[in-house]
């Protein structure tokens, strides 16, 4: 069998099954053996009835004595009861609308039966238990994500259709390298992460898939590194800037200091320096890039600054201009919304070495943009932008250190592999006078006393942000709250004399920019945005960050959210709004209440919702983790990235091991020619 076979086509799925199976990402005959089961229930250690712990899943071992007919009752239900017991206790077993099954339990045979038990001391119960026979040879039954319409017995039977009918799975990894770290074929792998018949099996298929998974995104994203890391001839003779630092109205930090000392190391080194540099929002990223760039125009180089957003691009350009004006370093600035006139004369003043700071938009990527000697790049917020975007930038110099700042701040493990070419720096201090934000977490039924404490900070003077999940209200969603309802219904009857307006995406740049700017201005008290105010121009004014539907986010987007407040000298204060009391969204904001750390918050995150809230797939190129936890597995982590160091000191290892790089390529589809 071919496995980019159409789903569609694999014995007893046919069109129905395979739009559902499509629902949960599987097309192909491939997506179905690397769809692997979210957990397993573990048949080999039983619990006696009278021991098995109450409400919890758990496996019993019980041999039934009884099967009652079906009864009906109210609302057309058809109730089956089912009598079991062992040594220790009697078990009442109880199905809804499920003849079929109860049907397979035999009188006088012994069963593993997996469910919740309830009841009393005397008669234990359990509703709708999953079972098997005494003698089922699978002891680890896979259990997978669903969708309506589809079961995990299903699922299960398609994959043992589609393994009958391959004889054996082909292996992207050399030999050696599995002999090297003692790893399984990713045959026996496969097969045994959906039909392992001990926990030892599962295991270490488990072990090898993880490997690979983290093996596979290290070496695709070293490959696109690798021809940035490399010697360049822009080398600096004077990293002296202490001009520039005595020019400034106040003290760097230690840290902003550490950092900027490492950048002007990198750059007397003859190697392309490919440094991220990592801090919290308002840690001071902007001066160190200016510091860097300041350096770059003593040495009669050009620096370029991409920015995600028009807003954010303004705001650095005015920035460095500030910095720059009394040294004669010309500063432009370059955007979709620039002139067609203004924009030819940047070009030409660009291309002839006239601009010593460019700043921009995705704009400067453009192949009209072009630089007579560019030595340094600089991508703001560089996780808004794809890999391919990156290194097409640096590609319109002759090999330019390369600098990317993140205030999103990124846990070690993560940053390990995403950046694994990539010199590390942080900036773990934030500068002197800065109050914590108090962040609190509330229900909606505090909203009017919310509102009041809002209205007292705006009589004060002061401003408010009130950030909402969507722009206009959802049918299918009704507990959403929309930009423009929240603003017509609720800020426009508590609020009527606040001057107030709304900011979202599907604004035109001109109504953004205009907005933000009086918002900037104090022309406007309270704006009520969607998280396009995530990244945006700094009003030290603003010391309200209201979050509605927190619980929509993950815990990095809401500390980002919270950054845009506490940048002034009045205390500010973050209330994230939420009536979901699950567990899971109760434990994440009252951990956002408790810490101000980001690196902390974004571990949490990490473990708790995995990578995908730092890095999608789609606008990134970077492939998803099915299997591997960042914060689990660091031990197969560290192995991987010594087999990668292994494959790339190979000569000629892309011709050497084709399968390999025929893997690379799907995981990396556009990005890895």
């Amino acid at each position: 069998m071919d496995l980019n076979n159409e789903i569609r086509y694999l014995k007893g799925v046919g069109d129905k099954r395979a739009q559902q199976l499509n629902k949960l990402g599987v097309y192909s005959v491939y997506d179905l053996l690397y769809f692997f089961p979210r957990k397993y229930i573990d048949y080999t250690q039983p619990y006696e009835v009278f021991n098995a712990p109450y409400d919890t899943p758990c496996v019993v071992k019980a041999t039934v004595l009884k099967v009652s007919n079906g009864v009906l009752v109210r609302g057309g239900k058809t109730i089956y009861k089912v009598m079991c017991a062992d040594d220790t206790a009697q078990l009442t077993l109880t199905y809804f609308n499920s003849e079929y099954t109860v049907q397979k339990l035999k009188v006088g045979c012994d069963y593993l039966f997996y469910g919740k038990i309830g009841g009393n001391m005397l008669n234990r119960e359990m509703v709708s238990p999953a079972f098997v026979d005494i003698d089922y040879p699978i002891k680890e039954q896979p259990v997978y994500s669903l969708t309506q319409g589809l079961s995990s017995a299903m699922i299960s039977k398609y994959v043992q259709t589609a393994l009958s009918l391959i004889d054996n799975i082909p292996d992207f990894i050399p030999q050696h390298i599995l002999s090297e770290f003692f790893l399984p074929s990713l045959d026996f792998a496969i097969r045994n992460i959906h039909t392992g018949k001990t926990p030892s099996a599962v295991s270490i298929a488990k072990e090898r898939l993880i490997f690979d998974e983290f093996f596979m995104l290290q070496l695709g994203m070293s490959i696109m590194g690798e021809d940035i890391s490399k010697h360049t001839d822009i080398t600096l003779k004077n990293t002296d800037i202490s001009d520039f630092i005595n020019s400034l109205s106040f003290t760097p930090t230690d840290a902003q200091t550490r950092v900027v000392n490492e950048i002007l190391q990198g750059f007397c080194s003859g190697t392309a320096q490919n440094r991220l540099v990592q801090g919290d929002v308002g840690c001071g990223k902007t001066l160190v890039g200016a510091c860097a760039c300041f350096a770059m125009a003593k040495n009669g180089y050009q620096s370029c600054m991409m920015a995600p957003t028009e807003i954010l691009a303004n705001q650095h350009f005015y920035s460095f201009k500030n910095f720059f004006d009394k040294f004669n370093i010309k500063v432009a600035l370059l955007t979709s919304s620039t002139r067609a006139k203004e924009k030819r004369e940047i070009l030409s003043a660009l291309q002839n070495g006239e601009i010593d700071i460019i700043v921009g938009t995705h704009s400067l990527i453009n192949e009209s943009v072009i630089f007579k000697n560019l030595g340094l790049c600089i991508t703001d917020e560089q996780h808004r932008f794809g890999v391919a975007q990156r290194t097409k930038m640096s590609l319109k110099g002759n090999n330019p250190h390369i600098i990317v700042m993140s205030a999103t701040p990124i846990p070690r493990t993560l940053a390990m592999i995403i950046y694994g070419n990539m010199q590390i720096s942080i900036i773990d201090q934030m500068p002197k006078g800065r109050k914590p934000i108090e962040t609190y977490f509330v229900g909606t039924d505090k909203r009017a006393r919310m509102f009041a404490f809002i209205d007292k900070h705006i009589k004060m003077g002061r401003q408010a942000y009130i950030v909402l999940p969507a722009i206009d209200p959802n049918e299918n969603v009704t507990e959403l709250q929309s930009v423009t309802a929240y603003y017509n219904d609720v800020i426009q009857a508590l609020l009527p004399n606040a001057k107030s307006a709304i900011l979202h995406g599907k604004m035109k740049t001109s109504e953004k920019d205009d907005i933000m700017n009086r918002f900037k201005n104090g022309e406007i008290d309270l704006l009520c945005s969607t998280t396009v105010v995530e990244v945006g121009v700094d009003v030290p004014n603003a010391v309200l960050m209201i979050i509605e539907n927190a619980e929509r986010y993950g815990l990095s987007a809401l500390h980002q959210l919270r950054g845009r407040v506490g940048r002034g000298e009045y205390q500010s204060y973050c209330i994230l709004v939420s009536d979901n009391k699950g567990k899971n969204v109760v434990e994440r904001l009252k951990f956002l209440c408790s810490s101000q750390d980001g690196f902390k918050v974004s571990q949490y995150d990490l473990e708790n919702r995995g990578p995908g809230d730092f890095f999608g797939k789609r606008q990134h190129g970077l492939p998803d983790l099915k299997i591997a936890s960042m914060s689990e597995d660091i031990s197969t982590l560290e192995k991987s990235q010594k087999a990668c160091n292994m494959i790339l000191s190979t000569d000629n290892w892309q011709k050497k091991y084709p399968l390999l790089m025929k893997k690379l390529k799907k995981l990396f589809e556009g990005f890895i020619l």
